[in-house]
């Protein structure tokens, strides 16, 4: 019996180091690169490179407190973001939020990120009792959003509830892979609306969905890929080459896309590594330890910031490149005290 707990622990520490290192050497690519388009282009890297870090200490401190306490880390995390969104709306600029959608960045991306920790700790708790107050608070998150007046925000958060819900039904591999796949969709209809490629009845629709400001910068954004394909305008550097910015459209200087922003500061590289980072943390939680059931909602809510980020400004806030990187870590982690856990393969 002991022999086979070692086995287990052995098989558990190589996943983990698999995992660790393929991140590691993604985030060191992709600080490097900033530094490369950085010198080339005349940017600032500093942006970058704090997101880099952020992720990296967010998925470090992730792993430590998972392991250490399993309920109550993903607990405390998600009340800092519910606290941190309500405050988002008033400290970070963006694109006027009267379109449906409301507000596409920050607050939509901390709600998701707490409906998926809530979710996260329900799953790790150990009584049914418990458990369903997790998930009425899961609920609450849900109605914060809508008291904050962010569709977007609603809408990813009621979707990682339905998730996790199902989360123990669904094998672990199909459920990731469909998280790629809706990641990759939401991705390529972003750039097709900025390369105006789709039908125009299906564009008007979109269009009056994100608002004209944000589709008139991500038409800048592909402008500056086709003239700047290989390395981008350097990191930083979008508001002084896209002439909506110049003109005064926004004030932050960013095309409301990290997809795009990183197309148009870094080129093709910087989107390769960006879909690589993104990928490291699929692939991460595909070999977590932990139940399917707290892998497949962790990996809802990274999506659903993913999703957001591709639509709106998520990225550029220290706080859910942080949160991103704690549920992550928190997800992976082996906790010292195994049990409790529904699972599902």
């Amino acid at each position: 019996m002991g022999s086979t707990g070692a086995v287990t622990a052995e098989r558990a520490g190589e996943r983990h180091g698999v995992a660790d290192a393929s991140g590691l050497a993604v985030l060191a690519a992709c600080a490097a690169w900033a530094l490369i388009t950085s010198a080339l282009g005349g940017g600032r890297p500093d942006g970058v490179l704090l997101a880099i870090l952020a992720v990296a200490a967010g998925y470090a401190g992730g792993r430590i407190t998972g392991a250490l306490l399993p309920v109550a880390a993903p607990c405390a995390g998600a009340l800092a973001g519910v606290c941190l969104a309500a405050a988002a709306p008033h400290v970070t600029p963006g694109p006027a939020s009267s379109s449906p959608l409301g507000p596409i960045g920050a607050t939509a991306a901390l709600l998701s990120l707490s409906a998926g920790a809530i979710c996260c700790a329900a799953w790790a708790a150990r009584g049914p009792a418990l458990r369903l107050c997790l998930r009425l608070a899961a609920l609450g998150v849900v109605g914060c959003a809508a008291a904050l007046g962010s569709t977007a925000g609603f809408l990813a958060c009621a979707g990682i509830v339905l998730c996790s819900l199902a989360a123990s039904l669904t094998r672990r591999t199909l459920g990731l892979a469909g998280f790629a796949l809706a990641s990759v969709l939401v991705a390529g209809a972003s750039w097709a609306i900025a390369e105006d490629v789709l039908p125009r009845g299906l564009t008007a629709s979109l269009e009056g969905q994100l608002g004209p400001h944000r589709v008139r910068l991500w038409r800048d954004a592909g402008d500056l890929v086709g003239a700047h394909p290989a390395f981008g305008v350097g990191p930083g550097r979008f508001g002084d080459a896209s002439p909506s910015v110049m003109e005064g459209l926004l004030q932050d200087g960013r095309p409301h896309s990290a997809l795009l922003q990183q197309a148009a500061e870094q080129g093709f590289t910087g989107v390769a590594l960006l879909t690589a980072a993104f990928a490291w943390l699929l692939f991460a939680l595909w070999r977590s330890p932990r139940s399917t059931a707290v892998v497949l909602t962790a990996g809802a809510a990274l999506t659903s910031v993913a999703a957001v980020a591709t639509l709106g400004n998520a990225l550029s806030v220290t706080s859910v490149t942080a949160g991103a990187g704690l549920l992550a870590g928190i997800a992976t982690a082996r906790p010292l005290q195994d049990g409790g856990e529904a699972d599902g393969h």
